[in-house]
């Protein structure tokens, strides 16, 4: 690879870093340029989260990667203690942006990524965190939400582990249990980015659930569990429906 598709390659990969980023901690674009005003950590504006989010920063100046290593690494330290309050006094709607999450960006020996780090991540010269490098495409959210439904009721019908799921179901804000409501009744599915900022708690879902070794899961072992799943309910999907309802009303109409 030359470094030119190195470069093209980071930045689709750190594009991915920042909404996933985002999505997982339900942020606004407001909120890392609000931290790093508010706590003196460097600049930076929402125009620039933005085109960070869709690959449109082609160059972005080293106080980029300053501020976001530097609001990284205090959302890691002192971020997530008790005084963060205190230090984000006067500025309610952070102070609420990060009680709905306050994530940090780890590596994957659990480290916070510093400024450093972030912008070899940029460039192409380092892999983001395993966690945050999922890449779900937009074509696979449909399948994925189909394999996810299956998966978390154990192929049974919805009304009857309807409130076993939900009780294992970790969100407590109202608008994403009846979103995850909605795609396990099979009324909607997830899009891509959705799936990527919910991975997290669907995987915790399936551990309160009981599914056998979920704990030992990891984000992307989970992902490729339900990708399998999406394949095979695939093959399967390709049957005529009339033949399946003709194999079941006779598997019916032969028992005892």
């Amino acid at each position: 690879m030359g470094y030119r598709e190195e470069i093209e390659s980071g930045r689709e990969a750190f594009a991915h870093l920042i909404r996933a980023w985002h999505e997982r901690n339900g942020w606004s674009h407001r909120v890392l340029p609000g931290l790093a005003e508010t706590l003196g950590l460097g600049r930076i504006h929402n125009s620039q989260v933005s085109m960070l989010r869709n690959r449109k920063l082609a160059a972005p100046g080293p106080e980029v990667f300053l501020a976001l290593g530097r609001i990284n690494q205090w959302l890691a330290g002192a971020g997530a203690g008790a005084g963060r309050s205190e230090a984000l006094a006067g500025q309610p709607e952070l102070i609420e942006a990060l009680a709905s999450g306050c994530l940090p960006l780890r590596d994957n020996d659990g480290l916070a990524l510093g400024c450093g780090q972030l912008l070899e991540i940029f460039v192409g010269i380092r892999q983001p965190p395993t966690a945050f490098d999922l890449r779900i495409a937009d074509e696979e959210a449909i399948p994925l939400s189909a394999a996810l439904a299956e998966l978390l009721s154990g192929g049974r019908p919805w009304r009857s582990s309807r409130d076993q799921i939900l009780a294992a179901y970790p969100a407590e804000k109202s608008q994403r249990r009846e979103r995850f409501a909605a795609v396990m009744a099979g009324q909607r599915d997830y899009s891509s980015g959705e799936l990527d900022s919910e991975l997290l708690d669907l995987h915790r879902t399936l551990v309160g659930l009981g599914g056998a070794g979920a704990p030992e899961l990891s984000a992307d072992q989970f992902l490729e569990v339900l990708r399998q799943k999406a394949r095979l309910q695939k093959q399967a999907g390709s049957r005529e429906l009339a033949e399946v309802i003709r194999q079941e009303l006779a598997a019916e109409l032969s028992g005892p």
